[in-house]
């Protein structure tokens, strides 16, 4: 995928993985839009960035996603790669339950709505150009879960799940259908300080981009690279390896 010339809309384009993309998308040439919940944090990267442009948007909400594709294609009419990245992370003890149900259903809403519906909204317009991307930032956790967060697990197997079929669907069409498959990288995923042990973001980004340029549609990095081609006995057994690692390291767990 040629890096340049692009008209890219990121969700959750204000921090981490997020803006780490659109600082290298800016950097190629590419015009970049991002959007995020947070109108302090999107001032933030806009000044740090100064070509970026931002929206304000809730992507959990869905007449907020039609509301941004609207002010998108209409403000941006050459817009052409959507780079699907809003995510939440929460650790769940499914046996001790905080929450009421609106809690963890709105970590469906943002890793799972948001991303489908939204890709289902630019196909549409993408068709019409000549060339068009749709990047879903899926996770390591899709082929491994992370049982202590099982309903992100769960999310992110379902986009790539959907990632499958939407590139074959449109694999007669100009629009290329990527996949990226994070590791634990260090931002505040999930809440601050709990993702410090995990590959640095630029380091992670750089790597990304690289394989992007080069065509991979299925982009893995580190330990979620091996992932990809690696055996059910093998995802299972690194399923119960890093339970036990978690379990080991946070024994308080299921207090």
């Amino acid at each position: 995928m040629k890096l340049s010339g692009h008209t890219v809309l990121i969700t959750g384009g204000a921090s981490g993985i997020g803006l780490a993309f659109a600082e290298r998308f800016l950097k190629a040439g590419s015009t970049v839009i991002i959007a995020g919940r947070r109108e302090a944090k999107l001032k933030e990267a806009k000044k740090k960035f100064p070509a970026l442009h931002t929206r304000v948007c809730d992507v959990s909400e869905e007449n907020q996603r039609i509301e941004l594709f609207n002010w998108a294609v209409s403000e941006f009419p050459g817009l052409n790669v959507l780079v699907n990245n809003a995510g939440i992370q929460q650790r769940v003890n499914l046996l001790n339950l905080q929450q009421d149900w609106n809690y963890y259903r709105n970590e469906i809403s943002i890793n799972v709505d948001a991303p489908i519906h939204l890709s289902m909204l630019f196909t549409s317009h993408f068709a019409k150009h000549d060339h068009a991307a749709i990047i879903n930032v899926s996770s390591g956790l899709a082929m491994t879960p992370g049982v202590w967060v099982p309903v992100y697990s769960a999310t992110k197997a379902a986009i790539h799940s959907f990632t499958i079929s939407l590139r074959l669907q449109l694999e007669k069409t100009n629009i290329e259908v990527v996949e990226i498959f994070p590791p634990a990288v260090n931002t505040d995923l999930g809440g601050a300080g709990l993702h410090t042990f995990g590959a640095p973001l630029d380091d992670f980004a750089d790597s990304i981009f690289s394989d992007l340029e080069n065509g991979i549609r299925e982009i893995g990095y580190g330990g979620s690279k091996a992932r990809l081609r690696a055996s059910r006995d093998e995802l299972d057994q690194g399923t119960i390896q890093a339970w036990e690692g978690y379990l080991a390291r946070n024994p308080d767990f299921f207090e």
